[in-house]
């Protein structure tokens, strides 16, 4: 290690991969290998590789813009600073404070995650926080809080799952998704494990599997049950593991046998010799895995979807034993960190309520205020944004683009509009701030040091290596300098250091508990998992007496220090009992089937090249050329039908618009389904066509199943 190299994190995907970098000619940065680092061992995407490019000044914002005359000009920090916060205190003073509304984002640090939660309930008084991370895990996160007790994404390392026998991959295609986690599974298969992924498509993931299962979009909860009521007639449960550590079973299990195999089958298109494989490779090893993503959570019944899949190993006897379990792979780059530190309009720092009064006291007197100040839960993601231009008059906006990755999106634009004031921050001139009223421009990952937590729940540090571009400040900045215009002085400093000291305090003794974890220790190890409480306490805060073999050393940051959790649950689960909690579910369709006008579904993703909302990747030459548009994904039959070859354009109509984009035609995917991909504005922005519908629980909308019709874009024909 030399002066000249920083060693830091990637800024996009929740693998959060180690990266070296190291002085560019053009006075910028390379990327280099950091084989150090276990979860990518030096491996990298080309969403990585070419990160440094969206450091450029000619793809990124380097003054603030104000809206003069309808159109959106440079102006000094002082006058754009200003603007904003007479834009909110003009708000409150007319509307109350709710009528200030924040939004957050999975790729803010956890220091601008806390302050900008702070900077919602104590500057702004507001309960209308919330952040585009609603989009991502919230369903697993409902689920893993109703069975476990606590959510953490991963409640073991990745380096668990090439040492397991079996692993059930429901939802996620790793290989375009998150590509250096693809090792894992390539190593499970070599070390004799099995896959089974769960995916409507035969994504480039599937190809690895030794079972591919394609169900109906929106059925997995039925397919899980089918599985289990196999568990149960097949005499496959773990009676010993169920009676000791767990309560709930005999509801969920009566559950689970209405849903018998030949029932499961026609819901979900899954063969009863399919669901019998998948039922006796699950359970034959001694350990096996299921690992949940966007597929399964992203439904107006996620959190029962993602129950359903606990329940499947819980019967089995999986979660809290070592290399098995349950667990979630979290999507955006700080997902895990970004709920658990304050933006989600129910919680408070270290992963609290904001209901609980205990909680409220602890945060109040960490914050300085009284604890009856701070306002109660506020709207969740979606019904925030479409509160806006009615309820909500005012938006901050920090790191999100939802103009196209929000459901129903022209409606989301419309309500953007119809406010009062938006401000945004972002590092480019997203879709979203093109309709603000001020835009600051702000740091990105080279050019700060900050925290996030990956989703194994470990906490890492990324370090700044470059000076950011004159004109061109922090968000801990940005709050610092909002805060004070707004009449509160101290309390939002800017460097983040301080602020990552007062969140310690803030989440210490929470489920989410940092109160161990230092930038020291960070620097000197490779992550600490959470929870790391400031004592030499083995539970942890969750009730587990072993860590586990691979916990971090001291790392000479000084003796007596808690290890971190690496491995949650070994001993008992983090509900009062120290059990886990069997939920009774049953299916239900999806909030919208197809029906003669619309007889298609419509499931999304993601592809490889490009990330979220394509702000920033839809900026990098390299990403473009590979990905350089929308298209529709459909199966040879349908296209036949429509009289579409592949590359025609084709439009697909839901009840909420249509989107126009290019036919990709293959059989990798069901003849009852298209597939888009949502990184696009413009015309072929697939999330015009999604559906808002909201888990009951989670409050996810429905993004991966609704209904629509295609046609060749000659045979278009005007609603």
């Amino acid at each position: 290690m030399t002066a000249s190299v920083t060693p830091t994190h990637c800024p996009y995907c929740a693998l959060q991969c180690g990266m070296n970098l190291t002085p560019a000619p053009d006075g910028g940065v390379e990327v280099a290998e950091r084989a150090d680092f276990p979860v990518n061992r030096g491996a990298l995407c080309g969403k990585g590789r070419t990160a440094p490019a969206l450091l450029s000044s000619r793809v990124r914002l380097t003054s603030p813009l104000v809206r003069t005359g309808g159109v959106l000009v440079p102006a000094g920090w002082d006058e754009a600073l200003s603007r904003i916060a007479e834009g909110l205190a003009r708000t409150r003073a007319d509307h109350g404070p709710d009528a200030c509304g924040v939004f957050g984002g999975g790729g803010l640090t956890n220091e601008k995650a806390y302050a900008l939660g702070k900077f919602a309930r104590v500057v702004l008084r507001t309960s209308q926080i919330d952040y585009n991370g609603r989009f991502c895990m919230s369903s697993a996160a409902a689920a893993g809080v109703r069975a476990f007790g606590l959510d953490r994404g991963l409640p073991f390392p990745l380096e668990d799952v090439p040492r397991t026998g079996c692993v059930i991959l429901v939802g996620s295609n790793l290989a375009e998704t998150m590509p250096p986690a693809l090792r894992f599974v390539t190593e499970l298969k070599e070390n004799g494990g099995t896959l089974i992924v769960v995916d409507p498509r035969r994504t480039r993931t599937a190809e690895q599997a030794d079972l591919h299962l394609a169900p109906r979009p929106g059925t997995d909860l039925a397919l899980a049950l089918g599985m289990l009521h196999l568990v149960v007639a097949e005499g496959r449960t773990d009676e010993e593991y169920v009676r000791d550590r767990t309560s709930g079973w005999e509801e969920a299990r009566a559950a689970a046998m209405a849903h018998w195999p030949e029932y499961v089958e026609r819901i979900t298109g899954v063969s009863v010799p399919e669901l019998r494989a998948a039922v006796r490779m699950f359970c034959e090893p001694e350990n096996a895995m299921v690992l949940t993503a966007r597929g399964p959570e992203q439904q107006s019944k996620g959190t029962d979807t993602v129950g359903a899949w606990i329940n499947l190993c819980l019967a089995t006897g999986r979660p809290g034993r070592p290399l098995s379990g349950y667990g979630c792979l979290t999507g955006q780059g700080n997902g895990q960190g970004g709920r658990e530190h304050g933006q989600k309009a129910d919680q408070l720092p270290g992963y609290r309520k904001l209901t609980d009064p205990a909680a409220r006291r602890h945060v109040a007197e960490v914050w300085g205020v009284d604890p009856a100040t701070l306002p109660g839960p506020g709207r969740s993601a979606y019904e925030l944004l479409d509160a806006m231009g009615t309820d909500i008059r005012s938006l901050l906006l920090m790191g999100s683009n939802p103009v196209v990755s929000a459901p129903r999106a022209a409606h989301v634009e419309e309500r953007l509009r119809s406010l009062d004031f938006l401000a945004v921050a972002d590092v480019v001139l997203s879709e979203t701030a093109a309709l603000a009223d001020v835009v600051l421009p702000v740091t990105q990952w080279a050019e700060e040091t900050g925290t996030t937590t990956n989703l194994e729940g470990r906490v890492l540090l990324r370090r700044r290596a470059l000076t950011p571009p004159e004109g061109v400040r922090s968000d801990l900045d940005v709050l610092h300098g909002l805060a004070a215009l707004l009449g509160v002085e101290k309390g939002f400093p800017t460097d983040p250091e301080e602020v990552f000291e007062e969140l310690r305090r803030a989440s210490a003794g929470g489920p989410a508990d940092y109160s161990g974890i230092t930038y020291r220790r960070l620097a000197e190890e490779n992550g600490v998992f959470w929870p790391c409480p400031a004592r030499e306490d083995p539970d942890g805060g969750t009730g587990d007496t072993d860590a586990g073999p691979d916990a971090p050393a001291d790392g000479g940051s000084g003796g007596g220090h808690h290890p971190g959790t690496p491995r949650l649950f070994l001993d008992r689960f983090a509900t009062e009992d120290g059990r886990a909690r069997f939920v009774p579910v049953s299916h239900r369709p999806a909030a919208e089937e197809p029906d003669d006008e619309y007889p298609v579904l419509l499931t999304t993703g993601r592809v490889v090249a490009q990330y979220q909302s394509g702000a920033q990747t839809r900026r990098v030459d390299e990403l473009n050329a590979a990905a350089p548009g929308p298209f529709v994904e459909m199966h040879p039959r349908l296209a036949a039908r429509l009289g579409a070859a592949d590359g025609d354009a084709v439009t697909v109509v839901s009840r909420r618009g249509r989107a126009v984009a290019p036919a990709r035609i293959t059989a990798a995917i069901r003849p009852d389904t298209v597939f888009m991909p949502f990184h696009w504005p413009g015309e072929g922005r697939t999330n015009t066509l999604t559906n808002p519908a909201l888990d009951p629980v989670s409050r996810m909308p429905e993004f991966k199943a609704c209904a629509v019709r295609v046609e060749r874009v000659e045979a278009v024909r005007e609603d």
